[in-house]
């Protein structure tokens, strides 16, 4: 496969958790930034300590593709156009913003309040389909996934987000 294999944007992930009350404002936040409905999540372990139970719902998401991630831009510069080194894994990198009037174009809504949500944006390289097939399924090698330092180059050639580097141990805290 070619080094130069070029990386594209599979998917931007938005979500929210939160229970009862919360769930609800955060489902209609997701409405409100992206037009789609939000699917809710469920709990899978027990925590008693945050009155978590199996089959409680715990959170909302909504997945854009394709046509809908333009929307991108608008969220990166809710955070200014940076980002921590440390965000960024192989295949994906996610932040937060902590509230949604910090999105341009977007209002205070008094039934939603204020609200943070997680987004996480999702690589893929071409020839990731053979994962996902039901038949005959293909190996993907390693050489195949997303790196970190791709997903870098990518950012700053086209979005110009500026990527804060991590600190050295060394440097310390002077």
């Amino acid at each position: 496969m070619n080094k130069e294999t070029p990386i594209k944007i599979e998917k931007v992930v938005l979500s929210v958790a939160g229970t009862e009350d919360k769930l609800e404002r955060g489902s209609k936040l997701l409405n409100l930034i992206s037009g789609m409905k939000p699917i809710k999540t469920k709990a899978t372990k027990r925590i008693p300590t945050f009155g978590v139970r199996p089959g409680l719902e715990v959170g909302c998401k909504v997945t854009l593709r394709k046509d809908k991630i333009d929307i991108l831009k608008r969220l990166l510069a809710a955070i200014d156009n940076s980002i921590k080194e440390k965000q960024i894994k192989e295949n994906h990198f996610s932040f937060g913003i902590h509230e949604y009037i910090e999105i341009p174009g977007i209002e205070y809504q008094r039934d939603i309040g204020v609200m943070g949500l997680n987004v996480t944006i999702v690589f893929t390289k071409p020839g990731r389909r053979v994962l996902e097939k039901k038949s005959s399924k293909g190996k993907f090698p390693k050489r195949q996934q997303v790196t970190k330092e791709e997903i870098i180059e990518f950012l700053k050639k086209n979005y110009n987000l500026i990527i804060v580097p991590k600190k050295s141990h060394l440097e310390g805290d002077n």
